[in-house]
């Protein structure tokens, strides 16, 4: 919608939403830029604190996404007028806790009453603007590298109907909570050409708006790609939640797939993923070097494809 309104032109905006980035950018001095990104969503899980630390590593996760640090949050809260305010307390209490984890400083916010109980954060950040990561960049012959693990949209949908074991929804929690800081730590010591977040595109979604920015095709190999614990069986019971369909609706008219490959691997890479894993694009020097890297900061990462020349598409192979 934003597309449909009258164009703002400052010189200043390094990253606005015209190719849907992670969070806007702005140049405040030669060294120096904003990062600003908003989030928020209704509860995923049963308890309020965990709730409140999701919804923060997930505000949170933009700014990283594009190569800055948080600095500053303002909480935003939607939540019953009449609703147990200890309830609120424990949201708030997860979120910050998060916050103070990341180094990013809570200093207002802004609440209105509303039937269902929503929350997020504002984030603003810094960032060097002649080190900037965006979607695009990438470029033909890139390893393209994957934190985290897949399935936190069909968990979650399974956690809703009651339905999920223990085991799942402890995976789903720790990957949700889990800060991309570390990550993004590593990531600067690497030649990375583009990098995003996953999030509630899903793979293929945020896959998507990589190879149009960058003008590329992409090649992601199935058998390399990580899953959650129980989202297999979550996807083989039929808890498919509703944006993994639209997801899939909208973006694969632009997926080829390789022959065999199972029709549960097609479904999770549209999983809508709630503070997701980092989509990295490196150069292939660097690819190696940078997932054990990762895996030696104690990130999970994972090599599961490569860039390759041709219009913006997605192939996926065995």
């Amino acid at each position: 919608m934003l597309g449909k309104l009258a164009r703002q032109h400052d010189p200043n905006v390094l990253v606005g939403f015209d190719h849907a980035d992670d969070a806007g950018v702005y140049q405040l001095s030669p060294d120096t830029g904003l990062v600003q990104t908003v989030d928020f969503f209704t509860p995923i899980v049963d308890d309020p604190y965990t709730f409140g630390q999701i919804a923060a590593t997930n505000s949170l996760s933009d700014v990283y996404a594009m190569g800055g640090r948080p600095l500053t949050s303002l909480a935003m809260v939607c939540f019953p007028e009449k609703g147990d305010l200890a309830i609120l307390e424990r949201i708030l209490a997860g979120g910050l806790s998060k916050m103070m984890e990341a180094g990013c400083t809570v200093i207002g916010g802004h609440s209105i009453r509303d039937e269902e109980t929503k929350f997020g954060y504002s984030v603003t950040g810094v960032i060097n603007p002649k080190k900037v990561l965006t979607n695009g960049g990438a470029k033909p012959g890139d390893r393209l590298l994957f934190t985290k693990s897949l399935g936190t949209g069909v968990i979650s949908t399974a956690i809703k109907k009651g339905l999920a074991k223990p085991t799942w929804i402890d995976a789903a929690v720790a990957s949700m909570t889990t800060l991309n800081k570390t990550a993004a730590e590593v990531i600067h010591r690497y030649e990375v050409h583009s990098l995003t977040d996953v999030t509630g595109f899903g793979l293929i979604g945020h896959a998507r708006e990589m190879a149009l920015a960058s003008g590329v095709a992409i090649q992601l190999r199935a058998s390399r790609i990580p899953a959650l614990d129980g989202a297999f069986d979550c996807i083989g019971a039929g808890y498919i939640p509703g944006g993994l369909k639209a997801n899939r609706e909208f973006a694969e008219c632009m997926v080829s797939y390789d022959a065999g490959i199972a029709d549960a691997i097609k479904t999770i890479l549209f999983d809508p993923q709630t503070a997701g894993g980092l989509l990295i694009a490196v150069a292939p020097d660097d690819g190696e070097a940078l997932r054990c890297a990762l895996i030696a900061a104690g990130v999970s990462a994972a090599a599961i494809g490569e860039v390759i020349s041709g219009k913006p598409a997605i192939h996926v192979t065995n």
